[in-house]
């Protein structure tokens, strides 16, 4: 450079300084501002591909639950099994008959009476509610009702009542008991 006239060493340093500031500009005004957009790009990036793995998480859990939710379906129906249906004077004596046949019990089941149900309320099914009597001894009595709540259990027994029978020898040992059953109908038998 030395050896430059001033005159052209003026200019090559005016457009040494020039070709900076244009450099400058593009990096600060163009580049920098590309950098920001960048960033938030990524974010984006990152955040949208968060969102398909949950997405993608979603649509393998789907078929567990379709096959929970099928599960759910199948008890809800066996569940629903022991519910009263139908005419529910027959369902009345037919359960009653056919549960007391293993036990040494004789209970006689009244006239059934459809209600709402009393014990929720806006419970979405009718009751059924009927009463029996009889006699037993109370081993074969406490046998009988054990073995009916834990096998109904949408079935409750309420209002129990004992009282000697009063007879004479072997009977002066039996009970006479009164009970109420409740049972829930199926919805679809409710409107009947």
């Amino acid at each position: 450079m030395n050896k430059l006239p001033k005159k052209k060493r003026d200019h090559l340093i005016l457009v040494v300084l020039i070709i900076a500031s244009v450099l400058a500009l593009i990096y600060f005004g163009w580049i920098s501002s590309q950098g920001g957009n960048m960033s938030r790009i990524k974010s984006d990036t990152l955040a949208a591909q968060d969102k398909l793995q949950k997405i993608e998480d979603t649509i393998k859990k789907t078929a567990d639950v379709s096959l929970k939710l099928a599960e759910i379906n199948d008890d809800l129906k066996q569940s629903a099994t022991d519910m009263a249906s139908g005419d529910t004077f027959a369902w009345t004596y037919d359960t009653i008959r056919h549960f007391k046949t293993p036990f040494k019990v004789d209970p006689t089941a009244g006239p059934p009476t459809t209600e709402d149900v009393d014990l929720l309320a806006n419970f979405p099914y009718k009751q059924l509610k009927f009463t029996i009597t009889g006699t037993a001894y109370y081993h074969d009595l406490g046998d009988f009702i054990a073995h009916f709540e834990n096998n109904f259990p949408h079935i409750r027994m309420v209002n129990l009542a004992l009282e000697p029978a009063g007879g004479a020898g072997d009977d002066s040992e039996k009970l006479s008991y009164r009970m109420d059953i409740i049972a829930l109908i199926k919805p679809n038998d409710a409107a009947k």
